[in-house]
Parts: C-alpha cells; structure tokens; sequence
C-alpha cells in the first residue's frame, strides 16, 4: 500500500504500441525516453510536498535558478529488469536510496526518505511498465534532484526539486558488449581529498570530460584517472570503478574516500569472497600495474557500473606506450562474476542475498 500520495496526472499524448516498439527495438543507451516522470518539490517551509506522476517533459526555470549558477545537483542510476516469469524488479534499490542521501549531505541538499525515494522509482517502473523491455535490454532509471529557487547569493538553496526519469537501454557499448581500452589520464585528475568524489553529482563527470575527450582521441573507450595528490594510485574510471585480478587469487580494487562507492562494485566484492577470492581494498599505483601486466602476476582487470554491469580491460594506453592485460580479451574470473552477477538480475541465478525487489 501506497504511504505517500502520488497525484497521477493523464498524459495527453503517450506513444502508441507501434510508436514505442519502433523506439524500443534497437534503443541504444540513454537516448529512448519513457512517457512519464515522478516529480516532488521541498522548500524550507513545506518540506517534502506535490508528488505527481505526469508527462515526461520540459522543466520551466527561472535564469537566476541556483542549480543554473552553483550547480546543487545530485543524481542516482539503476535498472528494473523483467524478469523470464514476466515480473518485474528492481536490483538493491535501497543501496540507491541510501547513497543519493549521502550525496545530498555533501552537496548540502535536503534528504529524501528512503521509502519516499523508492516509491517514486516504483510508481514510475508501475506506470511505464510497457518501457520495460525483455531479454537482454532493461529499463535505466535515473532520479535525481537540483536546486530550484531562484537567487544569485552563494548558499544552498531553499527549494529544490526530485524527479524520476525513465529509459528503455540495450548495450552500454556500442555495438554491444566487448572488452575496452582504456586511457590514463596524467594531465587532469577527479577528485581531491575533501572533495565531492563519493558524491555522485553532475560536477564530477562534468570535469571529467575532457579527459575522456583526450581518450577517445586516442582510440580508447574510456579514461582512467591517478589520484590528485601523488599522481600514482590509480582512482577510478570516468563514470566506473575499476579491479585487478592477481595469479594468485588476489583481487584489488582502489579504497573508498575519493572515488563513487559503487553498488555494482560492493556486489562484486561479495560475490568475488563468496567464490573464494581474497578482496583487498588497497591501492595500486600505475607503476606496479604496468609491471604486474609485464611480468603476467596480473592476469585481468575490469571496469564495472550500473550501466556497463561488468566491462573486461584489454589494453591500457598511456603518452609514452601501450601494454596489454593477459590476452587482451575477456578472463575467466571477469566472465565468471559477470555472469553471477548478471544472472541473479535477470532471475536465472538463485538470488541468496535478498537483492532484487519485486515491484
């Protein structure tokens, strides 16, 4: 039963069963957009209020907005999957909740209840059930929240505004899933100690871009960035974390403080234990990682996120060389963790954690 009053407005104009076919047939990643959004408002005064589902459209907003001049904004990424039964589900939506939160205090933003937060994904997943495709694709949700009072002094704001959107997604890659090559980046960094690393704001990718500019200029799909403070350990991806796979079982992966705590990262950590590895959560400079591909100690690495799941590395380019990791192609521990992982999504690996919620 419903806890809090979402007011569902009809849409005027939804897409018809062939409009939404025709968009869900090869819909790429991030580019086909189901009809409706769930939007709630907060103000100082009124706290959380005005819940609706309603058209998906166009925001109006003041110029002076603040999230326009200093940037309050916060936002989540997770998937509904349907199920072989038919059902659907949500993968550790309350992972979600917990760390949109914990964003929120950084950026010194109002907290959403977790319930509330979770709710309103549901309430969109309900209404757009016809978005969420079957077989390999799935339907990316993104919530988030920006400032929306309008004022040009330097605070947080006193309004701000939540909202659910949804997107039919097939293969993060284009073309489909393959092992990537990744760029490090020695000119610009990510994030500082003290910084907003852990946030997941719009701030953080926005300064990672040119760097992955920089890497697809240099045939790479992605940039992995070193720290900002000895320019050695390796950090995180531009939008995933990262693991080392060691000949002896060993499986690295950089410490919090700095960068995202992934919730695809946290589930691989457990699976990965439960397989029998030995997680370390320590760091690992660039160096030893090109010494350790060198000398085969290091056997694979892999990129990992809501979006990607689990994304083999195969060569790693740098301004003075190349090296490859293992055969360059996908190893025996990545496809063994992918699978683990992915299958407890789709329902075909029992999921012994409690992770899926039905909806």
């Amino acid at each position: 039963m419903s806890k809090y009053n979402f007011t569902k407005i009809e849409h005027p104009s939804p897409k018809t069963a062939e409009e939404r076919a025709a968009l869900m047939a090869n819909p790429g990643f991030g580019k086909v957009f189901s009809d409706h959004m769930v939007t709630i408002k907060w103000s100082t005064d009124k706290g959380w209020h005005d819940a609706q589902i309603r058209a998906r459209e166009p925001f109006q907003i003041d110029p002076a907005s603040s999230v326009l001049h200093y940037a309050q904004e916060i936002f989540e990424g997770m998937k509904a999957y349907r199920m072989a039964d038919g059902s659907l589900a949500l993968f550790r939506p309350e992972e979600n909740a917990r760390r949109f939160n914990e964003s929120a205090e950084r950026m010194a933003m109002p907290e959403i209840p977790e319930d509330m937060f979770i709710e309103a994904v549901e309430a969109l997943v309900h209404t757009d059930e016809s978005w969420v495709p079957g077989g390999d694709g799935s339907f990316y949700l993104r919530p988030f929240m920006f400032a929306s009072e309008s004022f040009l002094g330097v605070r947080p704001a006193n309004e701000y505004i939540f909202c659910v959107i949804g997107s039919t997604v097939g293969a993060y890659f284009k073309g489909g899933y393959k092992t990537v090559s990744v760029w490090i980046s020695q000119e610009y960094t990510r994030a500082a100690p003290g910084g907003t690393g852990a946030a997941k704001c719009g701030g953080n990718y926005a300064s990672s871009l040119v760097a992955t500019a920089e890497a697809f200029k240099n045939g790479c799909d992605q940039v992995v960035f070193l720290d900002a403070v000895e320019r050695k350990w390796v950090d995180e991806l531009g939008g995933m974390n990262i693991f080392f796979v060691m000949d002896d079982k060993t499986i690295i992966t950089p410490p919090l403080g700095t960068i995202l705590p992934g919730i695809t990262r946290a589930s691989i950590m457990k699976l990965a234990r439960e397989s029998g590895y030995t997680v370390s959560e320590t760091p690992y400079s660039f160096d030893q990682w090109k010494e350790d591909a060198a000398s085969g100690k290091l056997r694979e690495a892999f990129a990992c996120g809501t979006a990607a799941v689990i994304a083999g590395i195969g060569t790693v380019k740098y301004p003075e060389g190349t090296f490859a990791i293992g055969n360059s192609g996908d190893g025996e521990v990545t496809s063994e963790l992918r699978s683990k992982l992915v299958g407890i999504q789709r329902g075909t690996v029992a999921d012994t954690h409690g992770w899926m919620r039905t909806i």
